[in-house]
């Protein structure tokens, strides 16, 4: 009991430490005052987006970065989300949309629409981004020049995340409890290793002379996470990479409600766990059962403390997502709940391949 007990206190701490240097280190984009004037492929793969697509092109439309092109492709969209950026298109001459081909025998869908957006782009940065995003003023610009101050390759940021419901609340803000509580992100820059390495598919700026070369998305056509495994590539090729935290200047809301956010998460969550189910069980008992066996030691002072280090932690990530910290740590215990259920379907939807996205298998 005193050995599982000491693992549980030595897991928890380690975790509080690495959110306490990220927290420190605030690893966010900076504005800047300094104006770049290089042109910006933004490129968009559109499925089935009718929701959101208005949203996110008007947003680009309005923000204060001039120099830019849009490309939209349409990846077989069966609603109305083809009609609706023709038309926004049709109006505004930076924006184009193009028809995209039939999906290969090898590829992902997502993957093959940013091959081909990226054979349409002529900037010299190439920005992939999603459909139920917002741009806000600042983000081009600041992007660019941490490109050049930082001599990236590729820059990564996880947006900030808009949750409307109340289903969303209990789901969405795992992810960033557990990005921010097991990898400093920081190190992604500093360390040169590849093995080092974490990237969102929501905000991809590249120096589009490396991609051209590399062909990045062509290299992962197969993979759910895309995103992770191209930074480990760049990485690899000896080019640097980064990601940072969006610093409220892109937002983005993933999922409507619960369910489609419980099902969301769990089509690739195993995938930030190298899909090795062993590792992902050895997460959640330490991070589920571990709090519960403290508890049932009924022992006031080791679970003030363990509560202590757990509401810090919360409070820590919440601030540096722009988050509600109170409702985070009222909600912990749902939210863990969640996690094992997510936990729980990646791996069933792994073992029985019945991993699907938009209408299609992966």
């Amino acid at each position: 009991m005193i050995i599982a007990i000491s693992v549980v206190f030595f897991f928890i701490i380690l975790r509080f430490a690495v959110t306490l240097f990220n927290f420190i280190s605030d690893p966010k984009l900076r504005r800047v005052n300094r104006s770049y004037n290089d042109l910006v492929s933004i490129l968009i793969p559109v499925r089935n987006e009718e929701e959101n697509i208005l949203n996110l092109l008007t947003s680009i439309r309005q923000q204060d970065y001039q120099n830019y092109e849009v490309i939209l492709l349409d990846d077989d969209s069966t609603d109305a989300t083809y009609e609706i950026c023709s038309a926004f298109a049709a109006v505004n001459s930076r924006f184009r949309l193009v028809k995209g081909e039939s999906l290969p025998r090898g590829w992902l869908g997502k993957n093959y629409a940013c091959y081909q957006l990226a054979q349409e782009a002529r900037g010299n940065f190439f920005l992939f981004i999603d459909a139920d995003e917002q741009a806000n003023d600042a983000l081009i610009n600041s992007a660019v020049h941490r490109m050049y101050m930082q001599k990236l390759g590729l820059l990564s940021l996880f947006t900030n995340q808009r949750m409307l419901t109340f289903g969303e609340k209990l789901v969405v803000p795992i992810m960033h409890y557990i990005l921010l509580n097991l990898l400093p992100l920081r190190l992604i820059y500093l360390v040169k290793n590849y093995s080092v390495a974490a990237a969102s598919g929501q905000f991809m700026l590249f120096d589009a002379e490396i991609y051209r070369k590399h062909q990045w998305h062509e290299q992962v056509r197969h993979q759910v996470d895309e995103d992770v495994e191209i930074m480990r590539l760049v990485k690899a090729a000896a080019c640097n990479g980064e990601t940072l935290l969006a610093n409220g200047m892109i937002s983005c809301r993933m999922y409507k409600n619960y369910l489609n956010a419980v099902n969301g998460f769990s089509k690739n969550f195993l995938a930030a766990f190298n899909y090795n189910i062993l590792w992902l069980l050895i997460y959640i008992m330490l991070v589920i059962a571990g709090p519960m066996l403290i508890i049932m030691t009924l022992d006031f002072h080791l679970i003030f403390f363990m509560a202590g280090l757990i509401i810090l932690t919360r409070v820590m990530i919440s601030l540096s997502v722009g988050q509600n910290a109170w409702y985070n740590v009222v909600l912990h215990p749902l939210q863990m709940f969640n996690l094992t259920l997510i936990a729980f379907l990646a791996i069933q939807k792994h073992l029985t391949k019945t991993i699907t996205w938009k209408g299609r298998k992966i």
